[in-house]
């Protein structure tokens, strides 16, 4: 099959918006309109618990890591560089849903499944990360961008195919994921950023 189609079906994949479906059919909600508005699994988990929260994210990891293990195998190219850029559609995809008015979640799962797929040293080395940052803060979105800079560093070390195009590529990820958190950058600055575990002041 042609790159150009399987890119095409790479951003379809990314775009479902997983939570969007599961809150409106399980829960009659609309994610769109509660929490922080977005369609990831950290709203999800913050709107209507762990039980609906952990699906989400195992199938948007999903959608990351289907495209660049399975598109490489059905492609008619022999350029490597194809892979980063299925890879590149599906988080586009989850983060600018066609389903939804091109909005979605901030591509935190989506990246984490398509590196998985790239480097599973790299994306265990950010993980680690990812645990130690939310959970000493208790901010999620901290522990995101603290995983999303750490994995590029992390491909400076660890064994991974693709070389010095897969680190620049991971870097450009970083900065696209630190551009999807650009509201959560000035919350934390501020002081102002959602703590789990923080229970709320009584009205």
């Amino acid at each position: 099959m042609r790159p150009i189609l399987l890119l095409l079906f790479a951003y379809i994949i990314g775009a479902t918006p997983t939570s969007f479906w599961v809150g409106r059919a399980f829960y009659g909600v609309d994610l769109r309109t509660q929490g922080s508005g977005n369609l990831g699994a950290t709203n999800t988990f913050r709107i209507l618990g762990w039980k609906a929260a952990i699906p989400v994210a195992l199938i948007d990891i999903l959608k990351g890591w289907f495209p660049v293990w399975f598109f490489p195998q059905r492609d008619q190219s022999a350029l490597w560089e194809w892979t980063l850029a299925y890879a590149a559609a599906a988080i586009i995809g989850h983060v600018f849903s066609f389903w939804v008015r091109f909005r979605g979640g901030k591509g935190i799962a989506t990246s984490a499944g398509a590196f998985l797929g790239l480097s599973p040293w790299g994306v265990l080395s950010a993980l680690v990360v990812w645990i130690g940052v939310t959970f000493s803060t208790r901010m999620v979105a901290a522990g995101s961008l603290a995983a999303a800079l750490a994995l590029p560093l992390a491909l400076l070390f660890v064994p991974h195919k693709g070389g010095s195009t897969l680190v620049a590529f991971t870097f450009a990820v970083a900065a696209f994921v630190f551009w999807a958190h650009r509201t959560n950058i000035r919350r934390i600055m501020k002081g102002e950023e959602n703590k789990f575990g923080k229970k709320k002041a009584p009205s």
